[in-house]
């Protein structure tokens, strides 16, 4: 035990220092214009923090969503090696694997995000709760600054350290916190649904993946609502913009760049068409779709040129010609029939 809180240790006294100097800086910019020691100033404070984190995070974002959708897209191989190998386990592991490296798919990467936040969201956590309770200073904040952290109130009469269980007895802490619980919890439901309706093939909506998929759509937002009550409402501000950021951020993605196969690419291509970037209908037996080659362009008609202006002998002369050959023609056809 002493072991694993040296490590916890180790690893949070640096992300003290970072978390308290972002979110030093956005108070700071949010006094100019609020009270310094008002719970609005430190709530956007937290906000701006979420923003700066989310910001750091695009990279891995990108890994995770590039990770869940080479996920998607072999999901048919899958299926296959499981009808293969099904009777051996050892064997069905290992071409699982071997598949996954062929593709370059990374079956933990989706989990990268969410990794990485855990313990940025625990050291906020205790950040805010040491401040409060024993207006403990860490990383940058001072004293002082503890104190006003931990005392900071929103909206003048509710403390952004106090929970929906531990409310001071105030109705208005229960409803806010309640409010922002009821928040995390749709955001992360919409987000994982999103996820599965929009950005996974039809082929894939049966396999391990997606039965994995589906109990994440149920198991998370039920692991948020039973947590969010315990967590401070400065925690829940943070958690409930990281989710909107989530939610946004994927949004974009898959509009943008959707999966082949899946709904969203289906939207997007009839988008592009609307806009005239694709030419052809899609196949009614399938979602692919049969591009048109735009007609070659026709040559330009030459002008006709008109004959040229003959004088009375050469028209003469030229009349002339034709007859001879006219009449050369009918002794030559004369002379064949009489022979």
């Amino acid at each position: 035990m002493h072991a694993i809180g040296t490590l916890g240790h180790f690893i949070l006294v640096p992300l003290y220092y970072a978390i308290s100097a972002v979110l030093l800086a956005w108070h700071w910019l949010f006094s100019l214009v609020l009270p310094e020691d008002g719970g609005m100033s430190w709530v956007l404070s937290i906000v701006g923090l979420t923003v700066v984190i989310r910001a750091a995070l695009i990279p891995l974002f990108v890994k995770q969503i590039n990770a869940s959708r080479n996920m998607q897209l072999i999901q048919p191989k899958v299926k296959e090696l499981q009808k293969k190998y099904g009777h051996d386990r050892e064997k069905l592991a290992a071409e699982t694997m071997a598949l996954y490296r062929e593709s370059g798919t990374n079956p933990f990467a989706s989990c990268l995000p969410l990794l990485v936040q855990s313990p940025i969201f625990i050291a906020l956590f205790r950040l805010l709760d040491q401040a409060a309770k024993n207006n403990h200073a860490n990383g940058f904040l001072t004293s002082d600054m503890a104190t006003s952290f931990g005392q900071a109130k929103l909206f003048g009469h509710v403390p952004i350290k106090d929970t929906f269980l531990n409310n001071s007895g105030l109705l208005s802490v229960q409803i806010l916190a309640a409010l922002l619980v009821v928040a995390m919890t749709v955001t992360t439901f919409t987000t994982q649904r999103q996820l599965m309706t929009k950005n996974m093939p039809a082929d894939a909506m049966s396999g391990q993946y997606a039965q994995q998929q589906k109990m994440l759509l149920y198991v998370l937002p039920v692991v948020f609502a039973v947590g969010g009550i315990a967590f401070p409402i400065g925690v829940l501000f943070y958690w409930t913009t990281t989710n909107l950021w989530t939610m946004g951020q994927q949004f974009y993605v898959i509009r943008r760049n959707p999966a082949p196969g899946t709904p969203a690419f289906e939207a997007k291509q009839k988008r592009d068409r609307a806009k005239g970037l694709i030419v052809g209908e899609p196949e009614s037996t399938g979602g692919t779709m049969v591009t048109e080659t735009a007609p070659a362009p026709q040559q330009p008609r030459q002008p006709r040129q008109q004959p040229k202006r003959q004088s009375r002998q050469q028209r003469k002369r030229s009349g002339g010609a034709k007859s001879e050959g006219a009449q050369n023609t009918e002794n030559g056809t004369t002379e064949g029939k009489s022979a």
